[in-house]
C-alpha cells in the first residue's frame, strides 16, 4: 500500500482542520488537541463551525516547538 502524499505547508495558503492534519501527518483528533492547548492558532469567524488555519500559524508553531537535538 502507498504511503499517503502529505501536503506541502505554503505560508500564504488557509487549511481546513483536515487538510493541516494530513500535512503535519497526525490524525484530526491530534490537531484538535494542540488547536485546545494553545499551540496552533486558528481563526474561527463568529457565527460560523469552519476553523481556518493559516500556513503561517503551522509554521510558526512548529518553529515554536522545535527540540534541540542533544550531542
Amino acid at each position: 500500500m502507498a504511503e499517503p502524499i502529505k501536503l506541502k505547508i505554503e505560508p500564504g495558503h488557509v487549511y481546513s482542520r483536515q487538510e493541516a492534519a494530513e500535512a503535519l501527518g497526525i490524525s484530526l483528533s491530534t490537531l484538535k488537541r494542540l488547536v485546545k492547548h494553545g499551540h496552533l492558532k486558528v481563526s474561527k469567524p463568529e457565527g460560523m463551525r469552519r476553523v481556518f488555519i493559516t500556513g503561517e500559524s503551522i509554521i510558526a508553531m512548529l518553529d515554536k516547538t522545535t527540540m534541540k537535538q542533544e550531542a
